[in-house]
């Protein structure tokens, strides 16, 4: 037995460096790679070895790479020689108690291990949300309850959903466990069992609480069918096919998880918790013959969705998605021409199962050129003769990701543009969560419904989603600060024009945490980390600008407990001191969290941030109003914003692209 593990371990020992995804035979393993496969094997070994003495099961509730500290990533970037320790942060419960191990890989050792002993719980994995809701499925006194509604228990999906925290001074680690009916359609969500609870507690794997309060009607299955291939005529209209496929393959080039692609230079990972993450983006510089850092690190660190039905069979449903069920694990694989254009590269991710295994999620990624229709620039000397026209198209390079938490699914993009701009765009579509009720009229409504009447006897419940982004701008290096430019309003006091108003700006810079909260609308601002250390030859300090998508606030009140959890919401703009350890705006363990370890509680230190390496956190809200055409799936609904140059160049960073070869367009009719 002895010699087996030896070989294994050998044979692990050998294999733990290959590249995640061999799109390219030169591929090097990068600092900042997620874990490969053999490096989760590698890490699931040592733990065990590591107890191997307890009798107990081990669980592991995440596992990903432990990136090194950002100077051992430099030197690594000046000198590929000094290769920085490759560590393993992995969070496990055993003994109903959370660990916190740091497993180093180089050395093949439990480096740290650490027992959590604050409030809330670690991720979810997927295996115990599927045996809680196999244990409901298979209890007696839940098939009764079917069996009184005349409901056939084959017919009956459950899904999990997180408890929240509402004041509890202790808390046991359970889940609630909400069912739906699927006869008739595959689209559960829109035909949900209520008058029930049923909590599920995850570490003696039973159910400890079950109420069966009342019976209530559940909504027809007939209108609720999405797939084209069980719908009935008319039909709407078809969509042309457009090809995007370059002659010469993909405008970019992967190395292992490096792209290049036009003025940029970017790595891809992905994370169990967090998804697709960005890191050490920076963009060639003409005039100065050099790549400049731009970005670090950036992820979308949280999403918090709060139900508006404080009803009791709804008041909890306040969901954490990044902290409780990860972006990572609920990544779908993304469909060719569909999902992705022609020209899109895919990628694979991993993660780690309950028992340290590795999982592919396949597809998780695409990478590919996207040719909007859009214009970069153009102009038109239309007062002179021989009418000058100079234009040139918008290509940009998009990292796109869908993660399907439950009922919803979030398409995310990172879009890098020539221009030196990076966009975040976000998608939401899917379906909505919804509650039956007796009307099929609004005009029978007489008392607060807490959403809209969408179908017969369905009510699409109110909610917000609120995106949180982790951004570690480096710009032009890691020393930067925070800059508020306000623009204020002046009274022309000049008597020699009729003009009575004009706007100026005002420039502040923040000193402190304090100083970087911000809440957007409030009043005209523009925001911008600058380097204060660096100047263009015009005397500006080199910049990337913020310009924020539609901006909205928490509507709970500040004493709410979902509110209290997710305080990372109460300012849209927030700036710390970077910190490897601050990762995560709710918390590292958001499960039942209080609210005690977050954004908030990090920023209440009020650190001083002017000039240092700090880090931005923006966060994105959509307060929904549910409708009928989200009905019975809704139509994406996007947003994002904008990182954008501020000074940073010298002049138009894309005044010199070369536009792409004319082709023959039948239906010009003017000559290019």
């Amino acid at each position: 037995m002895a010699s087996t593990v030896k070989l294994l371990f050998c044979f692990l020992l050998t294999i733990s460096f290959l590249p995640l995804f061999p799109l390219s035979s030169s591929a090097k393993q990068h600092p900042l790679d997620p874990l490969t496969p053999a490096e989760f094997n590698l890490v699931k070994i040592i733990i065990k070895r590591a107890y191997r003495l307890v009798p107990h099961n081990i669980t592991f509730q995440y596992v990903g790479l432990d990136e090194p500290e950002k100077q051992a990533v430099f030197l690594w970037q000046s000198n590929p020689a000094r290769i920085p320790h490759r560590r393993a942060r992995v969070v496990t419960r055993l003994n109903k108690q959370t660990h916190d191990i740091i497993v180093d890989i180089s050395t093949r050792s439990v480096f740290s291990d650490k027992i959590y002993q604050g409030n809330g719980f670690p991720l979810l994995t997927k295996e115990e949300q599927k045996a809680a809701t196999e244990l409901v499925l298979g209890y007696g006194p839940f098939k009764a309850s079917m069996k009184k509604r005349g409901l056939n228990i084959s017919d009956v999906g459950c899904v999990t959903s997180t408890v929240g925290w509402f004041g509890e001074k202790k808390s046991t680690r359970v889940l609630k466990i909400r069912c739906f009916y699927t006869e008739g359609t595959i689209n559960m969500y829109l035909r949900p069992i209520v008058g029930i609870t049923i909590v599920v507690d995850l570490d003696e794997i039973k159910i400890s609480e079950y109420h069966d309060r009342k019976i209530a009607p559940i909504p027809k299955p007939e209108p609720t069918e999405y797939r084209l291939s069980h719908m009935k005529p008319p039909f709407g209209p078809r969509m042309n096919n457009v090809a995007t496929v370059t002659a010469n393959g993909p405008g970019f080039t992967l190395d292992g998880h490096t792209i290049k692609w036009a003025n940029w230079n970017l790595h891809v990972g992905f994370d169990a918790r967090i998804g697709s993450v960005i890191s050490m983006a920076s963009i060639y510089d003409l005039e100065k013959h050099k790549y400049r850092r731009v970005m670090y690190r950036g992820y979308i660190s949280e999403l918090f969705v709060p139900y508006m039905d404080p009803s009791e069979g709804w008041y909890y449903v306040t969901y954490f998605d990044n902290g409780e069920f990860g972006f990572g694990l609920t990544a779908v694989p993304l469909e060719p021409l569909n999902d992705c254009p022609a020209n899109a590269v895919f990628m694979d991710g991993y993660f780690a199962g309950q028992d340290g295994s590795p999982v592919k999620s396949s597809n998780a990624i695409c990478i590919f050129e996207r040719h909007s229709g859009d214009i970069m620039w153009r102009h038109t000397e239309a007062e002179l003769p021989g009418d000058v026209r100079e234009v040139r198209p918008e290509v940009s390079l998009v990292v796109r990701m869908v993660a399907t938490v439950g009922n919803y699914d979030y398409i995310l993009d990172w879009e890098f543009k020539p221009s030196g701009s990076i966009k975040m765009g976000v998608g939401l579509t899917g379906v909505l969560e919804v509650k039956p009720v007796t009307y099929t009229n609004v005009d029978q409504i007489k008392e607060d419904a807490h959403g809209t009447l969408i179908a017969e006897n369905t009510i699409g419940v109110f909610h917000d989603h609120f995106l949180n982004y982790y951004l570690d701008l480096d710009i032009d290096g890691d020393a930067n600060s925070f800059v508020k430019t306000n623009l204020v309003t002046k009274r022309n006091t000049e008597a020699k024009t009729p003009r009575k108003s004009y706007w100026i700006v005002e420039r502040e810079t923040a000193k402190t945490e304090f100083d970087a909260r911000i809440v957007l609308d409030s009043k005209p601002v523009q925001l911008a980390l600058v380097n204060p250390n660096k100047k263009t030859k015009m005397g500006n300090h080199v910049g990337y600008r913020l310009v924020p998508g539609f901006a909205a606030s928490p509507l709970l009140t500040a004493d709410d407990y979902p509110q209290i959890r997710a305080a990372f919401t109460n300012y849209n703009v927030w700036v710390t001191p970077y910190n490897k350890s601050e990762k995560w705006a709710a918390g590292d363990y958001v499960d039942q969290s209080h609210g005690d370890d977050d954004l908030l509680t990090w920023t209440d230190r009020n650190r001083a941030i002017e000039n240092k390496d700090i880090v931005l956190w923006y966060t994105i809200g959509f307060h929904h109003a549910t409708c009928q055409e989200d009905f019975p799936v809704m139509p994406t609904m996007s947003g994002g914003f904008e990182l954008r140059p501020t000074n940073f160049f010298e002049y138009n960073p894309v005044l010199k692209v070369i536009p792409p070869k004319h082709v023959t367009w039948p239906n010009c009719t003017a000559k290019p």
